[in-house]
């Protein structure tokens, strides 16, 4: 399942890469929902991915359903710096219409006993979405932190938590650039 799923393009990814049975994508912008729905049926996944349009902070789904929840929240709070005269953009990028605490509690809601919930988020609130995470239950396993480059600091993080795992998280090696699709990184 993704949380706020956009035009839908991360759970494509993982349908058409990774052993993915069904995936579900949740949007609240109509405009997005049916973007997301034509990407599906261009891409021929139709029977394999479905679209939901609703609220994350009352979805429509029921408890419980979902074995992996996937998320790139809003980065920003409504009051950090200069909101996009878009507002698909504005939506996106900041806590406009869901707070990350509101997203938090949809994914312990919508998870499985043991369920996974991953997510990226900017490395300056690390300490703020381990704490929220702990809060509801949702233990961090897994964090790997993504740098521009070899001079700069870490920008964003990857997290992976637990619905009611136990303590414990493992720090991957860092990525540069993007991952495997960086053009190059300096020896």
């Amino acid at each position: 399942m993704d949380l706020g799923t956009g035009c839908g393009i991360i759970p494509l990814i993982l349908l058409l890469t990774k052993p993915v049975g069904h995936a579900l994508g949740l949007e609240i912008q109509a405009e997005l929902a049916s973007q997301a729905i034509r990407n599906v049926l261009l891409n021929g996944l139709g029977h394999r991915m479905d679209i939901v349009m609703g609220d994350i902070r009352h979805p429509p789904i029921s408890g419980e359903s979902a074995d992996v929840i996937i998320c790139n929240p809003p980065y920003r709070k409504v009051s950090s710096g200069r909101i996009n005269p878009d507002p698909r953009r504005a939506i996106a990028r900041h806590e406009l219409l869901a707070s990350i605490d509101d997203i938090l509690r949809a994914a312990g809601y919508l998870l499985k006993k043991k369920g996974r919930f991953a997510l990226i988020y900017p490395a300056v609130r690390l300490t703020d979405i381990l704490v929220r995470l702990r809060r509801i239950r949702l233990e961090p396993k897994r964090i790997q932190l993504n740098y521009p480059d070899v001079d700069s600091g870490a920008k964003l993080a990857l997290i992976e938590a637990t619905q009611g795992g136990r303590p414990g998280v493992e720090v991957l090696p860092p990525l540069l650039g993007q991952g495997n699709f960086s053009i190059a990184c300096r020896p």
